[in-house]
């Protein structure tokens, strides 16, 4: 079959086929999923989560029940028992990365001894060795558009390099999530690379990643043409990836991950999902929908500093009359945390301190600031809604990826290179402890239907 042909069925389906099936896939009315009393995104009517699981690996609290209310509550965020708060300023006042040790606490339930720690960071440094021919074969030959679908492919294809791909026993499984946290960053540094000179005609650069150096220094090493980054510029990528590491197991990727690891199939099969779930504007790529909807802001703000003429602005994408008519303020509001998202406090800190480095961005993270400040008021003004409202990671991670020079097709893929270490912590339950396979109920609201034969129709 040609080119052509194959082009014109492409065109039939799009245009007659997507057109029929425009009358049957539509939305449900909301009155329905309350008359079968269906909770909408596994989300009761207040807003908290249907519990459908339980986990030891990481907590998400930004509010508690009390009397059956649902009461605001400062954000926290704590790996198996530990304040992200913590573990970033001690490794701060220790001048040291943090990253590898988040890892370590993630898969085996405690922080490490510092032999412990060093071992393992040099066994990660060891895996992140593509296998022979991969980089060539699997992402040079095929390059992608998208870096995250590149990285979903890359691990499914570690599968055929892998010996022992089924085992599902326990040390299997970490020894597969060890490879997988180590090798990601290099999949998608070359992956992106890949697509800055195939699809943009850049330059080629596929740097050796550095077994000495650690996760956020080889991801400045590998993307740079250079190699060259700064100490402070690596720390600021480490926290980066300290903070994505886990967000519980009701977050989409995860629970993705335990639903596909639930079934009994393979661990590069559950990582791939999640990556793909990942990928999706309304979770990880929402730091790519906020650094979209900033730079319409600033072209259509003439004064970044009025406060009426940012209002005025937001309130046009409130009403959907501007950015993408989705009606949302990508990187405000959050669906646990209500005054605060303690990764956005830390970010946000974080941001102040690189824009004192880097003073060309001041402009810049002051109008980030006074949209954050501005928001709440105007959402519950255009909304009538009085829900208490915090920015979200999202609203600073792009910005200071920028600040960082790292291109915005990465700041995504940062989030997956980072957020691998929960999903295997959450992998490695579900198989051990789940012992049966999610499968929650769908209200079936189709009518019986008599067979009519193909002449009678």
């Amino acid at each position: 079959m040609n080119s052509k042909t194959i082009t014109e069925a492409r065109q039939m389906l799009g245009e007659h086929f997507g057109a029929k099936a425009a009358n049957i896939y539509t939305p449900f009315p909301r009155e329905i999923f309350k008359k079968y009393d269906v909770k909408r995104g596994l989300r009761n009517d207040d807003g908290t989560g249907v519990v459908a699981g339980l986990t030891a690996v990481g907590s998400v609290n930004g509010y508690y029940i009390e009397d059956g209310e649902k009461i605001p509550m400062e954000g926290h965020l704590r790996y198996r028992g530990y304040d992200i708060l913590d573990l970033v300023r001690n490794c701060e006042k220790e001048n040291r990365f943090g990253f590898e040790e988040v890892v370590y606490l993630l898969l085996f339930g405690d922080l490490p001894e510092k032999g412990e720690l060093e071992n393992f960071s040099k066994l990660i440094g060891k895996m992140r060795t593509l296998p022979h021919g991969f980089a060539e074969d699997m992402i040079l030959k095929a390059p992608s558009t998208n870096i995250m679908n590149k990285m979903a492919r890359s691990v499914l294809a570690f599968y055929s390099y892998d010996g022992n791909p089924d085992d599902l026993s326990l040390g299997n499984i970490l020894r597969q999530s060890v490879e997988l946290i180590a090798r990601l960053p290099v999949t998608a540094a070359y992956g992106y690379q890949a697509k800055n000179h195939y699809y943009e005609g850049g330059s080629l650069y596929l740097h050796t990643p550095q077994p000495d150096l650690s996760t956020a220094e080889n991801l400045l090493f590998m993307l740079r043409p250079d190699n060259k980054y700064t100490r402070e510029e690596a720390e600021m990528l480490d926290l980066m990836l300290m903070v994505h590491a886990e967000h519980g197991g009701g977050n989409n990727s995860a629970f993705t991950a335990r639903v596909v690891s639930s079934s009994g199939t393979d661990t590069y099969s559950a990582v791939a999902a999640a990556i793909g779930s990942l990928k999706g504007p309304k979770h990880g790529g929402a730091n790519a929908k906020v650094m979209g909807m900033m730079e319409e802001i600033k072209a259509n703000v003439k004064d970044w500093k009025d406060e009426g003429e940012v209002s005025d602005y937001l309130v046009k994408i409130l009403k959907k009359d501007a950015f993408d008519r989705s009606g949302l303020i990508y990187g405000m509001g959050h669906a646990i945390y209500t005054y605060s998202d303690p990764r956005c406090v830390l970010l946000k800190e974080k941001a102040s301190q690189l824009v004192g480095l880097k003073p060309e961005f001041e402009d810049e993270y002051n109008l980030y600031c006074l949209i954050e400040r501005l928001t709440p008021a105007l959402f519950a003004e255009v909304r009538h809604n009085s829900k208490v409202m915090c920015a979200n990671v999202d609203m600073y991670s792009g910005f200071v990826y920028k600040m960082l020079g790292i291109p915005s097709d990465m700041y995504t893929p940062l989030f997956a290179i980072s957020r691998i270490a929960g999903w295997s912590a959450h992998i490695l339950e579900e198989v051990q402890g789940g012992a049966r396979i999610i499968r929650p109920a769908y209200k079936s609201i189709s009518k019986s239907k008599e067979y009519i034969k193909l002449e009678d129709r």
